[in-house]
């Protein structure tokens, strides 16, 4: 199964997650998959002061800025299947 193949499924698995993870994990699943999808982010976030999600989940992405779309996936992989196994 190629990289792209795994983490396909990874994404998934994401969805069928038996227990909600905690917003930190949550922001760290997020930032991976947009590094993974998209590189880096963007040179600035939300334009609304008050979007504080927005601005947390942007924030996470940036911390990734330089991570290769390969390694994102890899390590979105790894924390999947440890959410997995609970």
């Amino acid at each position: 199964m190629t990289l792209k193949e795994t983490f396909d499924k990874a994404v998934t698995d994401s969805k069928q997650l038996t227990a909600r993870p905690d917003n930190d994990t949550l922001l760290r699943i997020y930032s991976l998959y947009k590094q993974a999808i998209e590189g880096d982010a963007p040179d600035s976030g939300p334009s609304n002061p008050f979007d504080f999600v927005g601005k947390a989940k942007y924030d996470a992405w940036e911390s990734l800025q330089g991570t290769s779309a390969d390694d994102a996936m890899t390590k979105y992989v790894e924390l999947i299947e440890t959410l997995k196994k609970g």
